[in-house]
């Protein structure tokens, strides 16, 4: 089956304990779903163990309340030799009714390694956008990626 699933949805429930002081859904536990989302993503579309290697451009757009159905949504992106890019789109509504509202959104990267010891990169299935969309999608996850290179290089340089 790999190679096959491109997108991914999962659910979750906000609880009492993911809330912070301020009483909305904390930023780690939201980054801990966009996390899982996007390695359940990443292993079906790989068919391999796959590891996070960078998040860029996130952002929280609107907090989650205690109960909110939160709803996480990865769409493949872009693929490098070993390298899957998703779209993540954290969206919460009230379960009992209301709209549905954005709440964070960032590409998430992972590669797939193999099961040698220790662990390598091993090639993902290729995706080649084919719509002006995924064209899109695709331009903007590698602007994504290459603005945080550059945040990392002034931090390097200025800590250096």
């Amino acid at each position: 089956m790999s190679g096959q699933q491109r997108e991914l949805t999962m659910r979750f429930l906000a609880e009492p304990t993911d809330v912070n002081y301020g009483g909305k859904v904390h930023g780690g536990m939201v980054m801990k779903w966009i996390d899982q989302a996007g390695y359940a993503a990443a292993v079906g579309w790989s068919g391999h163990y796959s590891v996070t290697v960078a998040v860029g451009g996130i952002r929280f757009v609107a907090p989650i309340h205690i109960s909110d159905l939160v709803t996480v949504r990865t769409k493949l992106v872009y693929t490098g030799s070993s390298s899957m890019h998703f779209a993540v789109d954290v969206k919460a509504r009230d379960p009992m009714g209301g709209e549905e509202r954005l709440c964070t959104h960032c590409i998430i990267v992972f590669v797939a390694m193999g099961q040698q010891v220790p662990a390598r990169p091993v090639p993902v299935p290729p995706w080649t956008p084919t719509s002006e969309d995924d064209q899109r999608l695709a331009e903007y996850a590698l602007k994504v990626m290459e603005l945080s290179k550059g945040i990392e290089a002034t931090i390097e340089a200025i800590a250096g």
